[in-house]
This record gives structure tokens, sequence and C-alpha cells, in this order.
């Protein structure tokens, strides 16, 4: 990679020359060969071929880099949980000794084990506990998150999440966007009372909300979570507040989850191991994105795929997200989701990529990224690979040569 700049104004702020763009605008992975690639305050101004160029490379921009390999939009993890202490190893010991995940919610572990532990961290100990994931995200081209509540399942520790996950952007310069959860799990101090908790969540919700914390607002609407009446509840208060939301849907059984979150036009339904076809065809009508989450289905041994040829057939599109979370899913790497998403779900690559860029900025309702076009916010890395196939292909190792934040080379 050659670089060279000139010291007097130019109408674009950078510009990277000779690599091929996946620009993912159009059918196929919108392939440039010999490419150019332009941005101005954070902004891409031009994405096409070199000899397309409205101009001189030396005139257009002070500094213009020679570069090979491939450049993509950057990926976009639209279901994360990174905010959290502690970790859960011994519960993934436990489940390789033949412990259910429903075994091991019932005896005080997953969720609630891990509760425990964002309550007693503070603030600050918890931002330094969930900064290193994030990094290793961004590393690995991760350029926008999505953060979720949920482990904190008390008023003060649910804002101690959510303002943990604004500072955990504002530390590495991307966008975070959060997510409330608070209907997650039932805390101890709620046992047996899953209706009150209910209530307390949607009387927490307006006071975060007013603080500037909320993006979006989820449950876990499962047998060992919260029921679809309930999660209903969940829905209406945050409908009222005019915040959309997503939910955890139909992960270990069918309880509607695909079409609740459509009746909401809602943005997405995670999981969706048990979505049935009704509900496939109601989140198509209303625009609801099926998340996949391949490394939870990978740590817990699943074998019920997601109604994936539904989801083609009806034209719902797919987004695939690492879901890292201390107890199913210690998953830090959006390349390594990719790959599962090929090996278990049979995705393509091209359709992983997709997942990972396009169809995930629509899962958080952000259409001003994942593509490489001119007028979208200029995130992108540049990859050391041969063929983009490569991203869902490798198992590991380090393919990011450069990852780039509203232009701004962070890596």
């Amino acid at each position: 990679m050659n670089t060279h700049e000139a010291s007097d104004a130019r109408p674009w702020d950078g510009l990277i020359l000779g690599a091929s763009l996946a620009t993912l605008d159009g059918e196929g992975y919108g392939a440039v060969t010999d490419g150019a690639l332009g941005w101005r305050d954070g902004v891409i101004t031009y994405a096409g071929p070199r000899d397309g160029l409205p101009g001189e490379p030396d005139v257009l921009a002070p500094t213009v880099v020679e570069a090979s390999g491939w450049i993509t939009p950057g990926l976009v993890d639209c279901h994360t949980h990174l905010v959290f202490a502690g970790d859960r190893a011994r519960e993934f010991e436990m489940r390789l000794e033949g412990a259910s995940y429903e075994d091991i919610a019932r005896a005080g572990g997953g969720i609630v084990s891990t509760v425990r532990a964002v309550r007693e961290a503070d603030a600050d100990e918890l931002l330094r506990q969930s900064l290193p994931r994030a990094r290793a995200l961004l590393r690995d081209g991760a350029t926008t998150l999505e953060i979720k509540s949920g482990y904190g399942l008390d008023y003060d520790n649910e804002r101690k999440m959510l303002q943990v996950a604004r500072r955990v952007g504002e530390e590495l310069g991307i966008t975070v966007r959060t997510t409330y959860l608070a209907a997650h799990a039932l805390p101890p101090d709620f046992a047996d009372r899953p209706d009150a908790y209910i209530d307390a969540v949607i009387e927490w919700l307006p006071r975060l909300h007013a603080d500037g914390l909320v993006d979006a607002v989820d449950a876990f609407c499962e047998g060992i979570g919260f029921s679809a009446a309930q999660t209903r509840r969940v829905f209406e208060a945050a409908r009222a507040l005019g915040l959309p939301v997503k939910l955890h849907a139909d992960q270990l059984s069918d309880l509607g989850g695909g079409g609740l979150v459509a009746a909401f036009g809602g943005l997405s339904a995670d999981h969706v191991e048990h979505t049935s076809i009704d509900s496939v065809r109601a989140m198509a009508a209303s625009g609801a994105v099926a998340v996949l989450l391949p490394g939870a289905f990978h740590v817990l041994r699943e074998t019920r795929l997601p109604p994936l040829e539904g989801f083609r057939e009806h034209g719902v599109p797919m987004a695939v997200a690492t879901d890292c979370n201390p107890g199913t899913s210690p998953l830090l790497s959006m390349r390594q989701a990719m790959q599962l998403a090929c090996t278990h779900f049979r995705l393509t690559p091209e359709e992983a990529l997709r997942g990972a860029t396009v169809n995930a900025a629509r899962a958080l309702g952000l259409d001003d990224r994942g593509r490489l076009r001119a007028g979208l916010r200029a995130d992108f890395v540049r990859w050391d690979v041969a063929h983009p196939a490569e991203l869902g292909y490798w198992l590991g190792g380090e393919l990011a040569a450069s990852v780039h934040v509203d232009g701004r080379q962070v890596r």
C-alpha cells in the first residue's frame, strides 16, 4: 500500500485506489475491480471504477492510497449483549457434561448469574471489562454495534448498563445502538411475580428513554422468559414512546414471536429457529428482518434450523450477528459469525456478507450504512483477501488490513 499527500485543499478528504470493491449495491457482491473509494466529512463521495473518477486523484483528495485486496462496507453487529461482568465458562462445561440451557437457568445459573456479577460491578469496572470485547469486534471489521441491557433487571443497574454501552461508543468513536432488554429474565426479587416485574419494566422505560439511553426495546419471549401476552405489554409501552421493537423470538419453541414482531411493525425477530411459516409470512408483509445467531446455535449444539427457505421464498431479509454474551455465544468476531452461518445454516458467503452489512443495518433501523454508495457513511474495511467469499471461509485469522469509521482509520 502506497500513500502520498498534498498539502492544499481538495474536494475530498481521502481516496483509495486499486482495491476491488464489494459495494453490495444491486445484485451479488456489486463487485468493482480496480476500484476507487472517496469520502469527505465522513460520507462516501464516490464508489466505483477508477476510470470513472470525476477528476485526477491528486486534484480530488489530499491523501491518495494505492491498495490491493477488497473493500467492503463496515460490518454491523446488530445483536450483542457485550456489556457484562464475569463469565460463565463453568456453565459451558456443565452443558458439555449433559445439562440443558433450561436446566442451568432453573438452577439459578444462566442469565441470573450474570445479573449478580453486573450488580456487583460499578460502571467503571463494567466498562473496563466490556471494552476489550468491543475492541475485538472493531479490529475484525465491525464498525457499528448494537448493545442490549438485560443483566441489571432493576432500574439502577439497567440504567448503568445502558450508560456503559453509550460510553463504549464514545471511547471507540463508533456507533453504538442501545436496546432496553429489562424483560430478559425474572430477577430473584420478583420470584413468582412475572406480571409485577413487567409492570416495573414498563415503569422504568419512560425514565430511561427521557435520559436518551434507549434506541429500541427488546424482550425474551420464551417459556423460560416471558409470555407473548407479557411481551405485548412491553411492546405497547415502547410504541407509546415511539420506540421501535425487536424480539428474542422462537429460539426454543414457537410462541408466535415472529408474528408478534410483525404485528408491531418491529425491526427484527432474532434467533427464529422455531418460527412458523405463518410468522414468516407476517414478517415478510411487515418488513421485519430475521436475525440469525449461529453462535448460540453452535454453542448450544442446536439441531432445529431456522426456516431459511421460507425466509428466502417470502423475501424476508436475513441478518447475521454475534449474539456476543457470556453464556450461550461468547463470540467476538463478525467474520466467525458469518462463517458459522455459512456452515450451520448453509448461507452463501454473499448472503452472509449482506447479512452482516445491508440487512444488519436494516435490523437496527439504519439506512445510512451497509453499502458502498455515494451519500452513505464512510464506514468500510479493507481486507487482505483475493475474493470476498474468503470472509465466510476462513476460521479465525486476521484479514482486516484497515478499518475506517467516518473515513477515519481506526485500525
